[in-house]
């Protein structure tokens, strides 16, 4: 399940967000990062705010040798 991790500036002062949602989609518009689901918008980020975002796939762990 992919899930998406918002880092803001050190300076801005906000937390960190990792969102965890299949139905999320991530497009870029004029200047803005959108979150979506099939209800519409969740989430916008303007790009002047400086915040990256990251998807985060999850994993299977590695087979144990024995």
């Amino acid at each position: 399940m992919p899930a998406y991790l918002i880092v803001h500036p050190r300076d801005q002062r906000r937390d960190d967000l990792l969102i965890e949602d299949p139905a999320l989609t991530l497009r870029f518009e004029a200047g803005w990062a959108i979150l979506s689901d099939r209800d519409g918008v969740c989430l916008a980020i303007p790009s002047e705010q400086g915040a990256s975002i990251q998807r985060v796939d999850e994993q299977e762990p590695a087979p144990q040798e024995e």
